[in-house]
């Protein structure tokens, strides 16, 4: 019998105002996009904007999560916020510079220069 896939764990930290951390943890596949979806647009819906997307930990990604990505950054876009991705793993990076994400959606080194990228401060709320 094959083994389940471990489910994708997603963690939400808000960030001054309207800012949230989102650190995934896990392949971002067909099954576990949809997950990941709803959290980023239940976050807008709660006022959070400006959405951080700690990605050093994923290391899978299919079209499923960059359609995710790129619906949130939508999202967020017509909220006045923005997504930017924290630290995306070798093998994401590389999906993300093939697929062209990497010129749509900012994508820094730590969750430091996320936060200075939204101009905002580093206290968690």
């Amino acid at each position: 019998m094959p083994a389940e896939p471990a489910p994708v764990s997603i963690e939400v930290t808000p960030y001054g105002d309207g800012i949230a951390l989102v650190t995934v943890v896990g392949e971002l596949d067909v099954e576990t996009a949809p997950e990941l979806r709803n959290r980023l647009a239940d976050q807008i819906r709660a006022g959070r904007r400006h959405l951080l997307l700690d990605l050093s930990e994923v290391p899978f990604m299919d079209s499923s999560g960059i359609n995710a990505l790129l619906k949130a950054h939508d999202e967020a876009g017509r909220a006045g916020g923005s997504v930017c991705l924290v630290s995306p793993a070798p093998m994401v990076r590389r999906v993300l510079d093939l697929t062209g994400v990497s010129l749509t959606i900012a994508s820094l080194d730590g969750v430091e220069a996320a936060l200075a990228h939204v101009g905002e401060g580093t206290s968690p709320h």
